[in-house]
């Protein structure tokens, strides 16, 4: 048997906005045959957008579409999925309350709100969900799940169902405004704005979010649920990689791939790769990254257990990649 890697585990989130993870993980997974090795195909998602793929395809279910609001309060139609079993639903905040819904001049971190995540929250209950799992990631809204729970609240409430916030980030909900707000359009001025707002609502919450890590997750929406309506706040990556049985497939591998569109020190603090890169390290496999756009420090990679970075922007380039990443591996050990 050779000595060099011949079985990858192939584990990466979507390059969002462009790539789902499953086309991602099938570009690797045809870079690495084209090199002569085995590749174990398993796209996942950290509670961001394609959470609610990821889960479907591990564990079976439906789609189904509901009348709601996007985070400007426009109507829309969006999906949330009924797993397997139909007493537990997925909802994405990217489906209603999601950045990838404005345009870049409509983006106002201010005016914007999750009323449309509390709208697809109600309409999975109606549907017979009992346990939802709310995918945090993604959201064009600093409000601390205002919205959300205004429309929780005027559909008849939780009832008997449970909610569970998939979080991709670690941050607490104090820090929501100044970690995230800028990327939805909220300069110095909103950011100190939207802090004191997300201050002032975490005092009026039976529980305070604030110092909870991932509470923060989709502008404070994850700790607004946890104080409001008693949701429990779960690393999404984490819980989607159980899911997939990956610790017994890492077992079973020489080494893994993931990917993201962006590796940066975010990517490190509860997202895909960051998570599978702990993973990794644990069980003393190396890990191979595919990227987009590469952002990381050299140094902190590898400090992070990261074995190589390599960058692609397109599937084929991906697929050229993996080809590269089995060549050298093979190469080294010759």
């Amino acid at each position: 048997m050779p000595d060099y890697p011949t079985r990858y585990l192939v584990a990466p989130d979507s390059f969002k906005g462009t790539f789902d993870a499953a086309a991602v993980a099938a570009a690797i997974g045809a870079g690495l045959e084209g090199a002569g090795a085995e590749a174990d195909l398993c796209p996942i998602a950290d509670g961001g957008e394609g959470t609610m793929a990821a889960l479907l395809a591990k564990l079976g279910g439906r789609r189904v579409a509901a009348e709601v609001h996007d985070p400007l309060r426009r109507p829309i139609v969006a999906e949330f999925a009924l797993l397997a079993g139909e007493r537990t639903a997925v909802v994405e905040v990217a489906a209603a309350s999601g950045l990838p819904l404005l345009a870049p001049e409509e983006r106002d971190a201010e005016r914007a709100d999750s009323y449309g995540t509390g709208e697809l929250i109600a309409a999975a209950i109606a549907a017979g969900a009992r346990k939802i799992l709310v995918a945090a990631g993604g959201s064009a809204s600093t409000d601390g799940g205002r919205g959300a729970i205004e429309a929780i609240g005027g559909r008849r409430g939780l009832g008997d169902a449970e909610l569970e916030v998939l979080c991709d980030v670690e941050t607490p909900y104090e820090d929501a405004a100044r970690v995230f707000g800028p990327q939805k359009g909220a300069d110095e001025a909103a950011v100190a704005r939207l802090s004191a707002r997300l201050r002032e609502y975490a005092d009026t919450l039976p529980r305070d979010p604030r110092g909870l890590p991932m509470s923060g997750g989709a502008g404070g929406l994850a700790g607004g649920l946890y104080g409001a309506l008693g949701a429990r706040l779960r690393p999404g990556a984490l819980f989607i990689l159980r899911r997939a049985d990956f610790s017994r497939r890492l077992r079973d591998a020489d080494a893994v791939i993931s990917g993201e569109g962006k590796l940066d020190e975010q990517s490190l603090d509860g997202k895909v790769v960051g998570t599978v890169a702990e993973l990794c390290a644990a069980a003393g496999k190396p890990l191979h990254v595919i990227v987009a756009v590469d952002a990381l420090d050299p140094v902190v990679a590898a400090n992070a257990g990261i074995a190589s970075v390599r960058t692609a922007t397109s599937l084929g380039a991906i697929t050229a990649m993996a080809r590269a990443i089995a060549t050298d591996g093979a190469r080294a050990a010759t």
